[in-house]
């Protein structure tokens, strides 16, 4: 039933049976700062030189860690809002951040998928692959950085509107001290040394406020439970929610004190989940495409050649753009990412006749159900009489060629899921 479906969503089993994190490389950033570094020019470039390779092994590898616990997971709704939270606080590889740091951040994620927003929240603030991101790591009381205030409150909590200069200027000064120790793993440092104490004034309050008080104060704000709100529904249900959803989703999340486990086990049972407007009023980014299809075709782990199609399709794991994430929406639909998808759907259909959901439709040697099981299973039977007749055509044989067998099979029924594949109803959610 729907109810057990997100029961089963919301209370995730166990994943400890996935990859525990990758194996990774030593690239702590090249910086004369750090003690250790060598002097002598050609030493030093021959670092610089094992660091680059370091950063590219990487990053591979982090991907494909990600991307396998995607594919593999038994917890699907975890990794959607691992991936959710990736996106609104962004942190990126190429900032000079260690992988570790960035898998930590990724681990954070992943236990507090549907934990409570403000505590995340805080413990983003606190994050060394964060504070580094965005330079709260050289926020000090002598020389205020406004840049992590900034899209604390732009991006991450109120959106523009909702708060002033005053309170980036003065978040800022709350912020400093809050940095990260190289020598020491990259851990977490509460400088008060560089901390600013005296007293701020942010959003009509004052006091002698630090990081943590920022970050209550923007959650007692009424926009931060829209704001949050309105990303959900952007990321779930449809783009443009109308503000009276936004505003009632908003009122749910307030009523669980931001507590997100409750709020999506609502959202996901809601009218509006269901409605005509949300059937398939998302497009897939280019990850759910992906590892949507890998799943649907019973792979457990990503092929070699899928970093090179997340790369061409501007959606690589641990590289969102910039700090606003991957925008989303159409911007996924271009006519060389329609080439890529189609691409990489050929790739993956070449495998169709081993799919188990077809074996009976295979023994039974009838190219009609075989065409039926694949619009029903790829596509939920969102198929056109007309798009159903030619899948049939295309499993049975066009005039003059041989009729549907055991000898042609595969080749047809890769050419027939293919044709699934790259219905537009496939590429919406």
């Amino acid at each position: 039933t729907m109810d057990a479906a997100v029961d089963g969503l919301i209370h995730y089993p166990s994943v400890s049976a996935l990859p525990d994190t990758p194996e990774l490389l030593d690239d702590l950033p090249a910086d004369a700062r750090f003690p250790g570094m060598p002097s002598d020019p050609d030493t030093l470039k021959a670092r610089q030189m094992a660091l680059g390779r370091a950063r590219r092994e990487n990053a591979v590898a982090m991907q494909r860690w990600w991307l396998d616990r995607m594919v593999a997971s038994p917890a699907p709704l975890q990794e959607k809002m691992t991936l959710f939270w990736h996106g609104h606080f962004t942190s990126a590889y190429e900032k000079g951040i260690p992988a570790f740091r960035l898998i930590a951040q990724n681990e954070l994620f992943r236990r507090n998928a549907l934990g409570n927003a403000r505590g995340i929240a805080l413990a983003v603030s606190r994050d060394p692959a964060m504070l580094r991101y965005l330079d709260n790591a050289v926020n000090v009381r002598a020389h205020p950085n406004e840049n992590y205030a900034r899209e604390f409150f732009e991006l991450f909590t109120l959106g523009i509107g909702n708060y002033s200069e005053t309170d980036v200027r003065e978040a800022a000064r709350a912020f400093t001290g809050w940095t990260i120790r190289p020598r020491f793993c990259w851990e977490f440092y509460d400088n008060p040394r560089t901390h600013d104490p005296g007293l701020k004034t942010i959003f009509g309050r004052s006091g002698p406020f630090d990081g943590s008080d920022v970050v209550r104060l923007a959650f007692e704000q009424p926009a931060a439970a829209r704001w949050f709100a309105a990303k959900l529904l952007n990321f779930f249900v449809y783009n443009d929610p109308e503000p009276e959803l936004i505003d009632a989703l908003a009122a749910q999340i307030r009523q669980h004190d931001y507590e997100l486990g409750p709020v999506m086990s609502q959202l996901l049972r809601s009218n509006v989940f269901y409605s005509a407007r949300a059937y398939r009023a998302l497009v897939k980014s280019p990850i759910e495409f992906v590892v949507g299809t890998y799943q649907l075709y019973g792979f457990t782990a990503v092929q070699p050649t899928v970093f090179g199609v997340l790369n061409r399709l501007a959606q690589r794991p641990f590289s969102p753009p910039n700090v606003k994430g991957w925008e989303g929406g159409a911007s996924w639909l271009n006519s060389q990412a329609m080439l890529t998808r189609a691409n990489f759907a050929a790739s993956v259909a070449a495998t169709a006749a081993n799919a188990p959901w077809l074996h009976h439709s295979v023994e039974a040697n009838d190219p009609s159900a075989i065409a039926r099981t694949l619009a029903l299973v790829t596509v939920q039977d969102d198929l056109s009489p007309a798009s159903l007749a030619r899948l049939e055509r295309t499993l049975e044989g066009d005039d003059g060629q041989p009729e549907f067998s055991y000898e042609n099979a595969a080749e047809r029924i890769r050419a027939a899921a293919y044709l699934a594949l790259v219905t537009p109803a496939y590429h919406l959610a």
